[in-house]
């Protein structure tokens, strides 16, 4: 059962939000990682705009979700977007210490889970991002695990991505979120992405072929009170994916580099993205552009679709 929000907890809705909620508009959330430790300034900028224009032409409205100075923001004015992607400094918020941000007044950016949470609270029901987080390679000694798959779990949004980070293990990932009983469905693939590439070389789960038939699935959910999120992995289009054979080999180059300056925790993730971004000359951002717009492009479409239910 999800807890009603407290009345002092300090939370800002945008004006297009605020608007679109009164009247009962489509919302896709969207997280803010990416925008402050995923790629520099002004390209995080412009991919954040463009991102957020593809869903409103598909007729639904961003809800860019980060804490500044404290205050939980569902969706941000143009100029708060703009300087949250000019801000140094910004923590990497994720369910540990979202509430410890706005406690003390930070500024943060929101991970997966930590978007995951606050999108839940709003009421929104769809979440765009790139890739989730989940078993690191070598989980079985570090027990490197993200938090994201335990909030897929628990809140009941459904995330569009592009698969999970190729960084990572991803059959293991996909055993612990069929553990923890998260649908996980595959947009008009009978494989699952890999991030970069199209294919893992791993069957998908669970396919579906249409906006409409993602909506149903969710709305029956719903209907036999099954809590927790729902896992939608849309394919990177073809012809901006990096195949994965080819990944592989800049993926075990930068782990090789990531082990041999002992990086940990948290900072393996963004370490092991810009040693890729190196390895590849620039394509893997490009890349990352593309298909996070093109899950924009799928999540509106679920949320009208949600909508039109």
């Amino acid at each position: 059962m999800t807890r009603a929000i407290s009345p002092l907890l300090p939370i800002h809705y945008s004006k297009e939000v605020a608007a679109a909620k009164s009247r009962g508009a489509p919302l896709v959330a969207l997280e803010s990682t990416i925008i402050t430790h995923g790629m520099p300034y002004p390209g995080n900028l412009d991919m954040a705009m463009s991102v957020e224009n593809i869903i409103r032409s598909q007729g639904a409205v961003p809800a860019t979700i980060a804490v500044i100075n404290g205050s939980l923001h569902i969706g941000l004015e143009e100029a708060e977007l703009r300087s949250l992607a000019q801000t140094e400094g910004a923590m990497k918020l994720s369910r540990a210490d979202l509430a410890f941000a706005i406690a003390e007044r930070r500024t943060g950016a929101t991970t997966v889970a930590a978007t995951m949470i606050a999108a839940a609270r709003a009421g929104i029901k769809v979440f765009a991002t790139g890739g989730i987080g989940g078993v690191h390679r070598g989980a079985e000694e570090s027990f490197d695990i993200s938090a994201d798959l335990e909030e897929l779990a628990r809140s009941n949004v459904a995330v569009v991505c592009a698969g999970a980070k190729a960084i990572l293990d991803i059959p293991k990932t996909l055993e612990v979120l069929e553990t923890h009983g998260v649908p996980v469905v595959t947009y008009g693939s009978d494989e699952f992405p890999a991030f970069w590439s199209r294919s893992s070389g791993l069957a998908s789960p669970l396919v579906l072929d249409s906006p409409e038939a993602i909506a149903n699935f969710q709305r029956v959910r719903e209907q036999l009170g099954l809590d927790g999120g729902m896992l939608i992995a849309n394919p990177v289009p073809e012809e901006h994916e990096i195949p994965r054979e080819e990944m592989e080999i800049y993926i075990g180059r930068a782990l090789a580099n990531a082990e041999r300056e002992e990086v940990t925790g948290k900072a393996v993730t963004p370490f092991l993205l810009d040693a890729i971004f190196h390895l590849t000359h620039g394509r893997s951002l490009k890349t990352n552009i593309a298909l996070v717009q093109n899950n924009a492009r799928l999540a509106a479409g679920i949320a009208v679709a949600m909508k039109d239910n």
